[in-house]
C-alpha cells in the first residue's frame, strides 16, 4: 500500500489534538458510546444534541480552568510590580497584554469564541484590582462653548462666497496677469 499523503493545512488536527490533551479522557468514554449506536447516532437527533450540548460543556469547563491559570499568571506578574507603577503603561502593558493575549488564544484554540463573559470578567476584575486609582494625567478636552462653535462654523461660511466673488471680479480684467 502506498503511504498516504497528508491533506490540508493540518490545523483542525492539532486543535483536535490540543482539545484531547486539554481535555484528557474524558472524552473517550462519549466517544465510545456513539460508536455504539452505529448508523443511529448519526440520525437520532436527540443522542447528537446531547453530545453536541456535552462537548460545548466541556470545552466551557476547560477554558473556565485554563483561564483561571492565566489570571494566576497575571496575578503573579503584578505581584512584581509596586504601587508607584501600577499606572504607569510602559510597567503593566507586558502583564496586561499577556493576560489578554492568553484569554484570547485559549478561546481561538477552544473555539469559543472570543470576546466573551468569563474574558470580560477577568479584564475588568484585573482593572478593579489593579488601575482602579489610575486618573488621566492630561487635561481632557471638551467641547467649545456653543457661541464659540457657531462663530468657528459660521466664520468660513460667509468668507466662500466673498472670496468667489473677488475671484471672478479679478479675472473679468481681461488682461493677462505676469
Amino acid at each position: 500500500m502506498a503511504p498516504r499523503t497528508p491533506m490540508g493545512s493540518g490545523r483542525f488536527s492539532g486543535g483536535v489534538l490540543l482539545l484531547w490533551v486539554l481535555l484528557g479522557t474524558r472524552l473517550a468514554p462519549a466517544v465510545a458510546e456513539v460508536e455504539g449506536f452505529g448508523q443511529d447516532a448519526r440520525t437520532s437527533p436527540p443522542v447528537a444534541m446531547a453530545m453536541f450540548n456535552q462537548t460545548e460543556q466541556l470545552v466551557e469547563e476547560t477554558y473556565t480552568n485554563l483561564t483561571q491559570k492565566c489570571w494566576d499568571i497575571f496575578v503573579e506578574m503584578m505581584s512584581n510590580v509596586t504601587a508607584s507603577e501600577l499606572c504607569e503603561w510602559k510597567v503593566i502593558s507586558r502583564p496586561y497584554s499577556l493576560l489578554q493575549a492568553c484569554l484570547e488564544d485559549l478561546a481561538d484554540h477552544l473555539r469559543y469564541g472570543y470576546p466573551n463573559a468569563l474574558a470580560e470578567q477577568y479584564i475588568f476584575q484585573s482593572h478593579h484590582r489593579y488601575f482602579h486609582n489610575c486618573t488621566l494625567e492630561h487635561q481632557v478636552y471638551f467641547d467649545p462653548p456653543e457661541d464659540v462653535l457657531l462663530a468657528m462654523i459660521i466664520a468660513p461660511i460667509c468668507l466662500i462666497p466673498f472670496l468667489v466673488t473677488l475671484v471672478i471680479w479679478r479675472s473679468k480684467d481681461g488682461k493677462a496677469q505676469p
